[in-house]
C-alpha cells in the first residue's frame, strides 16, 4: 500500500527545537535577584527613607553654613552621607541575608546548584540599586540645599575638581557601603547582625578611635572601612585630618580603595562559606 514513509512521519512528529538557551545563566540569576529585590514593598520605602535622610540632613546642616562668597557648596550637598549610609548598609544586608532568614535560600540554591552565581547576581543587583538610590539621594540633597547655598554665596560648579570629586564620591561611597552590607549579610546570614556589624565598622569604631588619637588608633582608622568617607571631605578638612594624625594619611581616593577592599574581602569570605558550607 502507498503511504508516507515511516522516517518522514517520525521527522514530522519530532518537536521543533527551542532556540532559547536552557539551564542556569548569570543573566537569569541577575533577573531573578532583581525581581526579588524590587518585588518587596519595603525596598521602595527603604529607598525613599534613604533619599529623605540625605536631603533632610544636608538641609539641616546647611542652616549653619557661614557666608563665603565663591566657596564650594559641595560639602553642604554631601553632608547627609553619614546618616543616609545606614540605608545603604540595610539595602546590602537584606539582599545578602533575607533568604536565609526566610528559609527560601534552599529553593534558590536547589535551582542554582553552583551557588556562586547567586552571590554574583546579588552583587550586581545591589550595585545597580545602590547607584540609583545614591544618585537620587544626591539630587534631593542638592535641591534641598539650593536656597541655603545661594544665601551663603556657596557655588556648586561641577567643573571644579574638588566639587566633582565630592559629588562623585558621594555616589561611589554609598555604593561601596551597600556592598559592604551585602558581604556582611551573605557572610553572617542575619540582617540585624550584619547591620550592627556594618554600623560598628563604618561609624562607631571610627569615632571611638578619633576620640583616642595616637599612632595605633590613627593607623587603625586609616585601615577601617570608615576611611572611605574621606572622599566626602574637602581639601581643607583633609589637610586638617592629616596634620592631626600620627598614622598613615590616605587621600580621598586611597580611602575609598580601603572601603572597596573591605567589600571585596567580605564578599570573598561569603563566597568561601557559600561554596564550602551549607545554606541554612
Amino acid at each position: 500500500m502507498g503511504g508516507v514513509p515511516a522516517t518522514a512521519t517520525a521527522r514530522r512528529a519530532r518537536p521543533a527545537r527551542d532556540p532559547r538557551p536552557r539551564g542556569v545563566t548569570l543573566g537569569r540569576v541577575v533577573a531573578s535577584e532583581a525581581d526579588k529585590l524590587t518585588s518587596l514593598r519595603s525596598t521602595g520605602w527603604l529607598a525613599l527613607a534613604t533619599v529623605a535622610a540625605a536631603a533632610a540632613t544636608a538641609w539641616g546642616l546647611g542652616l549653619f553654613a557661614r557666608p563665603e562668597p565663591g566657596a564650594s557648596g559641595a560639602p553642604i550637598a554631601v553632608a547627609g552621607a553619614v546618616l543616609s549610609q545606614l540605608g545603604f548598609v540595610v539595602l546590602g544586608a537584606r539582599a545578602g541575608a533575607d533568604e536565609y532568614r526566610t528559609g527560601t535560600a534552599r529553593s534558590t540554591f536547589a535551582a542554582v546548584p553552583r551557588r556562586l552565581p547567586v552571590l554574583a547576581g546579588q552583587a550586581l543587583v545591589t550595585t545597580a540599586a545602590a547607584l540609583v538610590v545614591a544618585v537620587l539621594a544626591l539630587g534631593a540633597a542638592v535641591a534641598a540645599t539650593a536656597g541655603l547655598r545661594a544665601a551663603a554665596g556657596l557655588a556648586l560648579d561641577v567643573t571644579d575638581p574638588e566639587t566633582a570629586r565630592l559629588l562623585a564620591g558621594f555616589v561611589l561611597h554609598q555604593t561601596g557601603v551597600a556592598l559592604v552590607g551585602l558581604g556582611l549579610g551573605a557572610l553572617v546570614r542575619r540582617p540585624d547582625a550584619a547591620l550592627v556589624a556594618g554600623v560598628l565598622a563604618l561609624v562607631v569604631l571610627d569615632h571611638l578611635l578619633a576620640t583616642n588619637p595616637g599612632r595605633v588608633a590613627d593607623t587603625a582608622r586609616a585601615l577601617l572601612p570608615g576611611a572611605g568617607a574621606r572622599v566626602l571631605l574637602d581639601d581643607g578638612r583633609l589637610d586638617a585630618l592629616a596634620a592631626g594624625s600620627l598614622g598613615p594619611h590616605p587621600g580621598p581616593w586611597s580611602g575609598h580603595l580601603v572601603l572597596a577592599a573591605w567589600a571585596a574581602a567580605l564578599l570573598a569570605a561569603a563566597a568561601y562559606r557559600l561554596r564550602r558550607g551549607d545554606v541554612t
